[in-house]
């Protein structure tokens, strides 16, 4: 049992709690756990709930049926979200909500070099986190044990270099105290989970715990050992799945994919996997990983070297640098799908795995190169600023912007499209993320027509959002009651196939699907449904009657994330990420001429740029004149697109250069 105490209880009232739980029984432990000063009652002791919840101090009760009661979620029903590395300089890393969390590095720290190469190579791939042991528990005493606190050491320094938070693995009580400024996260490996010192010792340091499951444990010893760590005072536990010891020999352990929604449904804890110690075989870690991420795990921790036929530890299960590239393009790709995005976050200087082989380190700018798009992200107003959308809570715009910034990124809500130009443009938010197209109905062309009109806006970002629509009503209706039904009219023609079953159904256009979705909450309508994602009807405590009434399943939106221009181009916010850009937006028109449209084309063919998107839209004031919406694939060399660049203003007339940014796959 847990009873949450109130924010300035007294000394007095809070003892009396303590007496009142003692005298009936129970063993009491107290302990801050997230913004709760909380006290936690086990035992066989018997209590009237209501008449402990009326005590002075008290703010509520929860009865708990589970053993583990901090870890359980009938303690806590929201996502915990952990964060790694946080500092006054640092964003941190977060586990966690919308995103997938990629950590990755060396099973082992075999020198300093090795471990500043790898880091190199997986944070140029993507990964966020760095992993790697300074003391390796082992089998056998004649292997590899690591290199102690030098091992360490070292990997702090790179971590540092790369701007990635560390984890390893402390194996001792007496280590963790030793270790605790060197590492921003502890591991607890799978032979430890059930050392029970090492987890009071651990937990009472209070750093982030990525804690493994035992090779034979069951998920509630798991989380019981998740408990001692949440009790003795740590409040941020990451669970790791790293396969578990079955009769099967034809990989390492066997990878519990079952684990992960099991434990989502039981704990509020995040949940990730290692599916190099699962499956034990490089080439069965990428399917393994994807499998998870398909699963609902908030993120993977995977072994990388640089040279893995030379590793002094799990050589055979480290990916290629290679290898590890591909599979984070995958992931990058399959993300969407079960509505997440890859976590991004930006990189301390301008490098790249190339520089670093040759030993020229982390930081400057190669000769004659420029800084990426992250280097001005400091100008861009920081991680407070300010993130708006058009709609209210709930909306798929709102969704977007939680996978771009991260679920507790600060955000202004406005009216309309125009009103998110105009937030970005004066000054209101940092950034803005509105929708341009969609898989089934097109384009959205009144965003599109806004860049003409703000031309100090710019793109700096891109995501791509999967849309899942539901019925959505109020509490006590149900679908035989329904006669009218709201939503935005591309929601409306998104679902066409479900709504031509109900003829009888009237339809009311709304400007945005979680504004149906509020007006239904706001009028406490019975007979009136809406059309929108079922985070809308979390939002404003709705039922939802169908899921999944999209006509496609296939039904995506891509969002755009806008910044306001400073100079030649707009800064990127940090939550973003540094990744070099890759795409570009362009908008101009032709001279009314044979040919003139292709001879643009054709200088984008010569120079080897692809087209991904070519679409006319009506000149405002000007009729039967268009303006060419194109999307096109920036080159390796920068040089070449400044020049193709050039050669389209001289062939087009009103050219506008919308923006460069990072493809979302």
């Amino acid at each position: 049992m847990i009873v949450v105490l109130s924010r300035g209880i007294s000394t007095h009232d809070k003892e009396m709690v303590r007496i009142y739980l003692h005298d009936r029984g129970f063993s009491v432990r107290e302990q801050s756990f997230g913004d709760d000063a909380i006290i936690g009652a086990s035992g066989k002791g018997v209590v009237d709930i209501r008449e402990l919840s009326i005590l002075p101090g008290v703010e509520r009760v929860a009865a708990t049926s589970k053993p583990y009661e901090l870890a359980s979620r009938e303690t806590k029903s929201e996502d915990t979200i952990v964060t790694v590395g946080a500092s006054a300089s640092q964003m941190g890393v977060q586990i966690g909500g919308s995103r997938i969390t990629v950590i990755a590095g060396p099973c082992a720290v075999e020198s300093r070099e090795q471990i500043m190469e790898t880091a190199a190579l997986v944070r140029e791939s993507g990964a966020v986190m760095l992993r790697g042991g300074a003391y390796k528990p082992r089998t056998s005493p004649y292997s590899f044990q690591g290199l102690g606190i030098e091992g360490l050491e070292y990997m702090k320094a790179a971590g540092e270099a790369y701007g990635m938070p560390i984890v390893t693995e402390v194996v001792s009580p007496d280590l963790a105290v030793q270790m605790q400024d060197l590492t921003d996260m502890f591991q607890i490996g799978a032979r430890n989970m059930q050392n029970y010192e090492l987890l009071k010792k651990v937990g009472s340091l209070g750093k982030p715990v990525l804690l493994k499951r035992g090779p034979s444990a069951t998920i509630e010893e798991w989380l019981l050992s998740a408990e001692y760590l949440l009790a003795s005072g740590t409040k941020d536990v990451v669970l790791c799945e790293r396969g578990i010891r079955t009769f099967e020999t034809y990989t390492r352990n066997t990878l519990d994919i079952s684990a992960i929604p099991v434990v989502k449904d039981l704990s509020h804890l995040p949940v990730i996997v290692d599916p190099s110690h699962a499956v034990g075989i490089r080439a069965k870690v990428a399917p393994a990983s994807l499998a998870a991420i398909a699963a609902g795990a908030a993120g993977l921790t995977l072994e990388v070297h640089p040279r893995p036929d030379e590793a002094l530890s799990d050589g055979p299960q480290s990916l290629y640098p290679e290898q590890f590239e591909k599979l984070m393009r995958d992931i990058e790709a399959l993300s969407p799908v079960v509505g997440k995005e890859l976590l991004r976050t930006p990189r301390p200087h301008h490098w790249t795995a190339a520089r670093v082989r040759a030993g020229q380190g982390a930081a400057g700018v190669p000769e004659g190169g420029s800084p990426g798009p992250g280097s001005e992200a400091s100008d861009a107003g920081g991680e407070t600023g300010m993130v708006v959308f058009s709609g209210v809570r709930g909306a798929f715009a709102e969704q977007a912007l939680m996978r771009a910034f991260g679920d507790d990124a600060p955000r202004l809500a406005v009216s309309g499209f125009p009103a998110v130009f105009d937030a970005v443009l004066d000054g209101s938010a940092v950034a803005g993320i509105v929708p341009v197209e969609n898989s089934l109905a097109g384009s959205v062309h009144e965003n599109y027509d806004l860049f003409l009109r703000y031309p100090d806006i710019s793109i700096v970002g891109e995501l791509k959002l999967r849309v899942m629509h539901c019925l959505i009503a109020h509490e006590r209706a149900d679908i035989d009651s329904i006669s009218i039904v709201r939503s935005h009219p591309q929601g409306f023609a998104q679902c066409k196939e479900f709504l031509d079953k109900h003829p009888d159904w009237t339809l009311e256009p709304c400007n945005n699907t979680a504004v149906a979705v509020e007006s239904i909450a706001r009028e406490g309508a019975i007979k009136v449904a809406a059309i929108a994602g079922e985070a809308a009807a979390r939002a404003f405590n709705l039922k939802v009657l169908r899921e999944g009434i999209e006509t496609n399943p296939l039904n995506y939106t891509r969002f755009v994330i806008i910044s306001r221009r400073v100079g030649e181009r707009a800064p990127v916010p940090p939550s973003l990420g540094s990744d070099k850009p890759n795409k570009a937006s362009l908008v101009f028109s032709v001279p009314d001429e044979p040919g003139s449209l292709f001879a643009c084309l054709k200088i984008l063919s010569e120079r080897g740029i692809n087209l991904s998107k070519l679409e006319s839209r009506p000149i405002q004031g000007q009729p039967w004149e268009y303006m060419f919406y194109v999307d096109v694939s920036i080159p390796e060399t920068e040089e070449l697109f400044k020049q193709t660049i050039e050669e389209l203003k001289a062939k087009t007339e009103n050219f506008h250069f919308l923006g460069m940014y990072r493809a979302s796959l």
